[in-house]
């Protein structure tokens, strides 16, 4: 074989292969995958959902509420918006608790537990004193502030389980004595039993639920071992099952379960029957916004705890499933928040917010497909009620607090921050402006002989 000049022998070219075909480039689904899986993977994939998602729920909720309780207001010989503008004033101020609640750093937010925690038993004992506390539907759980305005403590209970359980499981977590049951239990759960206790006194045993499911998403965060998780559930349903049949009321609210017709005798289940009639001639796309027949008196509490029958028989499957998707949304927002961080106070937060709003959409929306017994809880961020906006919108604030305060959140927060409207030549927290940056790029390329 002849040589080359250098004595080495010629270099053969490299035989080329055939192209491998691109299906996951020429593939659109496949595309649409690779995009929606790098989105869903953005640092501020959390804080978007959660913001948009629950502002959205608000935002349909109003409309809801306003549609949902013209005529009841009309029966009542009010105007029509009556509702609508209270539950409108109660979310300009949540709005406001929103905002404050984002900004707020943890360490107010852990300051903020034991003084919330406080005031919120202190208001659910006055709620047992003759000439303050008053009955609405036969649950004593109010406080008349004057005029149609009043305020349901319990509500507020919620918060104060879960920034004072958050914060003290966090402290033993730092000093390692989670390990030791008597520390898992002493006293988150006698504090627990007291806030359960006082609801009790009430006779509102859906707020008492939720506050047991908040009880248990903390034990399950802390990581209760299984029998400990389970002892602590044989009481809470032993208890339960008493106080279910003790009461006859209870009793007709667990037989209406699945029930399509109504009946006669104590469970007449009416209520429940005519939820399902609403849910059922909506169809696809619903009879149109207002227009619900349900709501001319054959529904009860149209406005408060079944307008989610309402919704569905205004604007459809479509619309219902809507709704389910921006709860489902903002409860995987708020676990990825509980699991992407490193902060115990900001998991325990995280994951008692996402299963208390998780739990009660649950209950309230099994309640009006006739899944489970009517419980008496409104939907969260979207039933009339500002004693339970105002709470769920502060809790939100918490979300998004600890959803901006992720590492990679931050950063990418920071990048986004607007370049106008600052003084000339000053510079954030990144360092100068973009056109400074420039300028000085520029300058360098014509100091070295580029035109």
């Amino acid at each position: 074989m002849p040589g080359s000049r250098t004595g080495r022998p010629p270099v053969q070219g490299a035989v080329r292969r055939p192209a491998a075909p691109r299906a996951s480039r020429d593939n659109p689904l496949r595309r649409l995958h690779t995009r929606a899986q790098r989105a869903w993977d953005r640092p501020l994939t959390a804080y978007y959902l959660i913001l948009g998602g629950s502002l959205l729920i608000i935002v349909l909720g109003l409309v809801m509420v306003y549609s949902a309780s013209q005529i009841t207001a009309l029966q009542m010989s009010l105007p029509g918006s009556f509702f609508f503008r209270k539950q409108f004033l109660a979310a300009c101020i949540g709005g406001a608790l929103l905002f404050v609640a984002s900004r707020m750093p943890v360490k107010l937010h852990r300051a903020l537990a034991y003084p919330i925690l406080a005031g919120a038993v202190f208001m659910m004992a006055l709620v047992q004193v003759p000439g303050i506390g008053m009955s609405v539907n036969g649950n004593q759980n109010w406080i008349a502030l004057g005029g149609s305005f009043q305020i349901q403590p319990s509500e507020f209970g919620k918060l104060a389980l879960v920034l004072w359980g958050a914060d003290l499981m966090a402290r033993k977590q730092e000093k390692r004595l989670l390990t030791q049951w008597k520390h898992m239990l002493v006293p988150l759960v006698p504090v627990s039993f007291l806030l359960l206790g006082l609801i009790m006194l009430g006779g509102d045993m859906g707020t008492a639920i939720i506050l047991t499911a908040i009880l248990f998403g903390l034990l399950w965060l802390a990581g209760a071992p299984t029998r400990l998780f389970a002892g602590v559930l044989s009481i809470a349903g032993v208890l339960g099952v008493i106080l279910i049949k003790t009461s006859p009321n209870r009793m007709a609210r667990l037989a209406c379960i699945g029930a399509t017709e109504p009946k006669t005798g104590v469970a007449d289940c009416w209520q429940a029957v005519h939820g399902i009639y609403a849910l059922a001639s909506g169809g696809l796309f619903g009879s149109g916004l207002g227009a619900s027949v349900e709501k001319w008196g054959q529904l009860p509490e149209a406005h408060t705890d079944f307008i989610f029958a309402v919704t569905g028989e205004e604007l459809g499957l479509a619309g219902t499933l809507s709704v389910l998707a921006l709860f489902a949304a903002l409860g995987y927002a708020g676990i990825r928040v509980a699991g992407c961080t490193e902060d115990p106070f900001v998991r325990y937060a995280a994951g008692g917010v996402t299963t208390w709003i998780t739990a009660q959409a649950v209950i309230n929306i099994g309640a009006v497909l006739g899944l489970l017994p009517i419980a008496g809880v409104p939907l969260p961020l979207f039933s009339y009620g500002g004693s339970a906006l105002l709470p769920t919108m502060f809790a939100i604030g918490l979300l998004i607090a600890f959803a901006r305060d992720e590492p990679a959140a931050r950063a990418a927060l920071a990048m986004r921050q607007p370049r106008f409207g600052r003084k000339r030549g000053a510079g954030g927290p990144q360092g100068p402006r973009r056109w400074n940056t420039m300028r000085r790029r520029a300058s360098a390329a014509r100091s070295s002989g580029e035109r």
